[in-house]
């Protein structure tokens, strides 16, 4: 439960292993207070994890020592997908 008692997922679990009710329930806010799930600042809505589907350190997907000026691909899910670590590679630059 968030601050505010809206259930956010059914258990840890589900947050990574795709059970039922594992799509995140409730509003996401940022350290500066904006909802990651509806404001434009955050137009990709990511959950950036360098992980593999099974939570395993994904070495080359990681965005470890990026820079922006690099090309490096990490690890992302969409918040909106009901497995958190199901991830795509996504450029480290994306916003």
């Amino acid at each position: 439960l968030c601050p505010q008692g809206q259930l956010l997922a059914k258990s840890w679990s589900s947050l990574f292993e795709g059970q039922s009710g594992a799509a995140l329930r409730g509003p996401i806010y940022s350290f500066n207070g904006r909802n990651v799930l509806t404001d434009p600042l955050w137009p990709q809505r990511l959950a950036w994890h360098g992980s593999t589907p099974r939570g395993g350190h994904a070495r080359r997907w990681d965005c470890q020592g990026w820079r922006s000026s690099g090309t490096a691909e990490g690890m992302a899910s969409a918040l909106g997908e009901a497995q958190l670590l199901a991830g795509h590679r996504h450029n480290c630059s994306t916003p």
